[in-house]
């Protein structure tokens, strides 16, 4: 699922749209717990001004939380919400360039998540909104005989220790994570 944020104009609270999740997923598959999709680097974004082709194209975030833009440049991405950058993009453009600039962000490409220990493929995979940790095994091609079904390590972007959790269908992956699946003990 990708997230489209457009934004008409100047009003952002009035006129913002949002693409919802398809009706076939389950609403805790898409926000568990108020969760919004942070922007990271590695992200690849789409930009589109609109009335301004030469403006709008694909855009990766680098390994320092920037995107490089046409015209403003160097803007901080990461740690915002798509909405967010969106709304500091128009500002920048407003100040100097554009008279009423409207733009739309998108996120074409989510940061990967890691996946090691007791799987048949460990390694790295492309995230897809609500994505849990079965759904992840499941990419990795299942379970070895050793691995440990009912806990799992999980290590987040950014943090420096992993947390274990019970392995569960409803535990969630987010991007950057790192899961580890253990070793069972006899």
């Amino acid at each position: 699922m990708l997230l489209t944020v457009i934004l008409f104009g100047t009003g952002v609270a009035a006129n913002a749209q949002v693409v919802a999740a398809p009706a076939d997923v389950p609403a805790a598959a898409t926000a568990s717990a108020g969760y919004e999709y942070r922007l990271g680097s590695g992200d690849k974004i789409r930009l589109i001004v609109f009335g301004e082709p030469d403006l709008s194209g694909e855009f990766t975030i680098s390994g320092d939380g920037i995107v490089s833009l046409p015209l403003i440049r160097d803007v901080r991405a990461a740690g915002l919400t798509a909405p967010q950058l969106q709304a500091n993009v128009e500002t920048a453009f407003k100040e100097g360039y554009l008279k009423d600039p409207r733009v739309s962000i998108e996120v074409l490409t989510f940061r990967p998540f890691y996946i090691l220990g007791e799987v048949v493929k460990p390694g790295e995979y492309p995230y897809s909104n609500g994505i849990t940790v079965v759904n992840a095994v499941a990419l990795a091609s299942g379970y070895t005989y050793r691995a440990n079904q009912k806990k799992v390590f999980i290590r987040h972007a950014g943090a420096t220790t992993e947390e274990e959790v019970p392995l569960t269908s409803a535990t969630m992956v987010a991007p950057g994570d790192t899961i580890r699946i253990a070793e069972r003990y006899f």
